[in-house]
């Protein structure tokens, strides 16, 4: 699959959206993937995500994982078609007082070797806080992996980052927005801002 056609099911599930957006880092910028419209659609998902899974089992060996963890919210429909595809349970971090914590009796086995599964990654903050807690619960996190890498490879999340779709979409601090963005409205998408 290439970026093109997996950027074609974003488009076509009106997951591809423009204007001007505030991200969950609190950047800005003028476009916003919205993962949720596309992994409304169970075949588009297991599309996706088959091909990403060929290419975790391609970079790392799907005999070489026990786990999948994702963050909640963006990356738990990801993660849980993720392990579907690999063969692995599937299980998700939420964030409790701004921390990732496992709760609903998840747990990690000492020295699991665990993929890492997000949605999207921009800056990779909440992929090395998921890490993190992965860590913490004595997990041995192998590599992430990411529908979609708006950082164009330059954000790093401590480990390898397998993307199915790499872009190089711009984002700026507020105090730094090119004029044409800065003359839109801004809207805070996803699961911690509008609806």
């Amino acid at each position: 699959m290439t970026d093109d056609q997996a950027l074609d099911h974003f488009r076509q599930t009106g997951a591809l959206l423009e204007g001007h957006f505030i991200l969950t880092s609190g950047l800005r910028s003028a476009v916003y993937l919205q993962c949720a419209r596309l992994l409304m659609h169970p075949r588009r998902a297991e599309a996706l995500c088959h091909e990403l899974a060929a290419r975790v089992r391609k970079a790392v060996g799907a005999e070489a994982l026990d786990l999948v963890v994702s963050p909640a919210m963006g990356g738990v429909v990801v993660g849980y078609e993720m392990g579907r595809q690999l063969g692995l349970p599937a299980i998700f971090a939420e964030r409790v007082e701004g921390r990732f914590a496992l709760r609903r009796g998840f747990e990690i086995e000492p020295g699991a070797r665990v993929l890492m599964v997000e949605d999207v990654v921009t800056t990779g903050l909440s992929s090395r806080e998921c890490i993190a807690c992965i860590r913490d619960h004595g997990g041995e996190v192998v590599a992430a992996a990411a529908l979609v890498d708006r950082s164009a490879g330059r954000a790093n999340v401590g480990v390898p980052l397998i993307a199915l779709l790499g872009l190089d979409i711009p984002s700026y601090p507020e105090d730094e927005l090119p004029a044409e963005l800065a003359a839109i409205p801004a809207v805070k998408p996803g699961s911690r801002g509008l609806r």
